[in-house]
């Protein structure tokens, strides 16, 4: 997949939140892990009380509205998404938030040098056309000692139900953008930052909804009806023979430091 390919499937993926709302439907559901991700995100960030804070591909703005109650009221934080519909769902669930909202593309970003103690990147640099200049970008703006919180996903990430899509012939529109992840993403980032550190996030789905899991791959791809028959019945029997359709969500958080 061509830079301009993968630039156009993903604003197409974006353009609002109903795709990304479906996926995050099936994890919100589903994970087993009680923690909860954002929660766990949120835990990385080894901040002062006093810090200014940069969100690349806030999205909905999901981080914020799960630790609300958690943040310092000395943090700074500004949220940017190159999606304007993504931005406006953001503005939305947090209107009554003291947030900074702006659009932004994370390979030029419209900021000062060492404007910020932190850039946080939760799943959204595998999404990135050019990702040494968007780390750069990242390493500019950040202050000395500042520090980028990275999350990305494993390999291994959703395999199941991607092995089934395979085998209906589903083709997922997003497989060519996925190349920032836990096994290559300490080598990208160990070009641009002085430390990097890898902490990861135990989880799986267990899935006892069939069109849940059909929904997340409609997300992805353009299934025709009989695939979509196709796939659902064969989620369905998994659960039926083991009460849960099991998906593997490899998923963690690199720490890279200026």
């Amino acid at each position: 997949m061509s830079e301009t390919e993968k630039s156009i499937l993903v604003k197409d993926q974006y353009k609002d939140s109903s795709k990304f709302d479906a996926r995050v439907d099936l994890h919100r559901r589903f994970a087993v892990n009680p923690y909860g991700w954002h929660n766990w995100v949120f835990d990385c960030f080894e901040l002062p009380a006093e810090a200014s804070l940069l969100e690349l591909g806030c999205g909905p703005g999901w981080l914020w509205l799960s630790n609300w109650k958690r943040v310092p009221p000395g943090w700074d934080i500004t949220l940017t998404d190159f999606s304007e519909g993504m931005l406006n769902t953001a503005r939305q669930h947090l209107k009554y938030r003291p947030f900074t909202f702006r659009q932004a593309d994370a390979q030029a970003l419209p900021f000062a040098d060492g404007s910020f103690d932190a850039v946080i990147a939760n799943h959204m640099l595998y999404h990135v056309p050019d990702k040494p200049r968007a780390f750069s970008e990242i390493r500019r703006v950040l202050k000395p000692g500042g520090r980028l919180y990275a999350s990305t996903i494993g390999r291994g990430n959703m395999r199941e139900l991607r092995d089934l899509m395979s085998q209906f012939g589903i083709v997922s529109l997003m497989a060519g953008t996925l190349d920032f992840n836990l096994e290559n993403g300490a080598e990208q980032l160990g070009a641009f930052f002085s430390k990097v550190e890898l902490r990861l996030y135990e989880d799986e789905l267990r899935v006892t909804e069939a069109e849940a899991a059909v929904a997340y791959a409609a997300s992805t791809s353009k299934p025709t009806e009989q695939q979509t028959a196709e796939l659902t019945g064969a989620i369905n029997r998994e659960i039926e023979a083991h009460g849960f359709f099991r998906i593997s969500k490899p998923s963690g958080i690199f720490i890279a430091s200026v």
